[in-house]
């Protein structure tokens, strides 16, 4: 995936991450992680590396928001994206 791409792909996530934010049933923290890293959309001048372990972190804070338990679908997907985001950070 192009770099421009990601960015997009970036930007339609915290599109996602807002609305889940505005629901009152959504946990207050869930978000923290990714908004810790300091990495949004717009910062174009960070690395196509620190985007993608953005997505990966936020992604599993997306998916645990619509999972009801690890077992589900997107329980399990949530589980990925935070392998996949472990994996994305040590190549930080």
């Amino acid at each position: 995936m192009h770099k421009d791409e990601l960015l997009e792909l970036h930007e339609q996530m915290v599109t996602i991450k807002d609305y889940f934010a505005s629901l009152e049933d959504t946990d207050a923290g869930l978000f923290d992680p990714y908004e810790e890293l300091d990495v949004t959309p717009d910062d174009v001048h960070k690395s196509k590396s620190e985007h993608k372990h953005a997505v990966f972190v936020l992604g599993n804070a997306l998916a645990t928001a619509m999972s009801e338990d690890e077992f589900s679908d997107a329980g399990r997907v949530g589980k990925r994206m935070k392998e996949l985001a472990e994996d994305a950070e040590r190549k930080l």
